[in-house]
């Protein structure tokens, strides 16, 4: 199975800013639902993580409760925003969402496109697949990347980003099998925060 795992919270998360290779540390609330993500979990075999802090800070947690060293991929580091890095959502000009929304090639100043991010993304999961078909796979990563992966999983455009909602620390299941050769994924669980109930923040 391929767990893959949004990091906690950090303080840009919290007022609403656009955060992409940006690289805060996990603010208290995420440092919590590290833990509880990382309780969550009855055993891991393998565990992946974007390079920037957040993501790490998430998946040393895990790392802590199984013994397992955090390897850095970073093709799972976030979209890069370019000049609207740290910007507030609502600051971004209506006509550029528009844009943005319509062409997954659309390119942020100085930024990365969607199909670029789905691009090294898939690159990735091809890698992960065979070893996700017997065992317990964490990828700890970001909002972009994780929707990638479900495009995959789901065999659908990378489009798909802009009709979805990956919430902070949220858990996204996707099955591998073997099949005649090739794996096939298969969506099991999707924003899955069962595991920060009852959290304060």
């Amino acid at each position: 199975m391929l767990h893959v795992v949004r990091h906690g919270r950090t303080a840009d998360n919290a007022a609403g800013r656009l955060l992409g290779r940006a690289d805060p540390d996990l603010d208290d609330v995420g440092r919590r639902q590290a833990a509880a993500v990382a309780a969550s979990f009855d055993g891991v075999d393998r565990l992946i993580s974007s390079p920037l802090a957040r993501c790490r800070q998430t998946a040393e947690a895990i790392g802590a409760r199984f013994g397992l060293e955090v390897e850095v991929d970073d093709r799972w580091i976030e979209l890069d925003y370019g000049e609207f890095d740290r910007m507030g959502l609502s600051s971004v000009p209506p006509e550029t969402w528009a844009a943005w929304q319509a062409d997954p090639g659309f390119r942020p100043p100085g930024g990365e496109t969607l199909l670029e991010l789905a691009d090294r993304v898939g690159g990735a999961l091809h890698e992960l697949a065979p070893t996700a078909v017997d065992h317990d796979v964490v990828v700890v990563c970001h909002v972009s990347p994780i929707k990638a992966a479900v495009a995959w999983a789901l065999g659908v455009d990378i489009g798909i980003s802009w009709r979805s909602h990956v919430a902070q620390a949220s858990m996204h299941r996707i099955a591998v099998r073997a099949a005649g050769g090739n794996v096939r994924p298969s969506l099991h669980a999707f924003n899955d925060v069962s595991p920060l109930e009852g959290l304060a923040g």
